[in-house]
C-alpha cells in the first residue's frame, strides 16, 4: 500500500512558477511510474504528466508541454512537477498518483494509489 502525500500549491499571478511535491510512503516508490492529473471546478480529471520508475521516460499532455516539467528522486521517495508562466486555466486541484507499469499512463484508470490533492490558483 502507497500513501501519498502532495504539497507546494498556492495562489501565484500568471506568469509565475510553482513546484508541487509528492511524497511517497508505504511501498517501494521505485517500482512505481508516477503521474500528475488535476481537476478544474466542474471539469473532468485530465493528465498532465506522467515519469517512469526509475525517470528515464517523460511524457506531458500538449497543453502542458514546454510548461510543466516532471521528475523524481528514487532516493527521497518524491516525485516533482516544475510549473512555469502559468495561466489562469490552470487553476485546478493537482493530484500525484503511482503507477505499477513501469512505464506509467496517460488514463487515470491506470493508476492504484492518489495522494489527497493540493490546490493551484493562478490569479490574472
Amino acid at each position: 500500500q502507497v500513501q501519498l502525500v502532495e504539497s507546494g500549491g498556492g495562489l501565484v499571478q500568471a506568469g509565475g512558477s510553482l513546484r508541487l511535491s509528492c511524497a511517497a510512503s508505504g511501498g517501494t516508490f521505485s517500482r512505481y511510474a508516477m503521474g500528475w492529473f488535476r481537476q478544474a471546478p466542474g471539469k473532468e480529471l485530465e493528465f498532465a504528466a506522467r515519469i517512469s520508475f526509475r525517470g528515464q521516460s517523460t511524457y506531458y499532455a500538449d497543453s502542458m508541454k514546454g510548461r510543466f516539467f516532471i521528475s523524481r528522486d528514487n532516493a527521497k521517495n518524491t516525485v516533482y512537477l516544475q510549473m512555469n508562466s502559468l495561466k489562469p486555466e490552470d487553476t485546478a486541484v493537482y493530484y500525484c498518483a503511482a503507477d505499477s507499469n513501469p512505464l506509467g499512463g496517460t488514463m487515470w484508470s491506470q493508476y492504484e494509489y492518489w495522494g489527497q490533492g493540493t490546490q493551484v490558483t493562478v490569479s490574472s
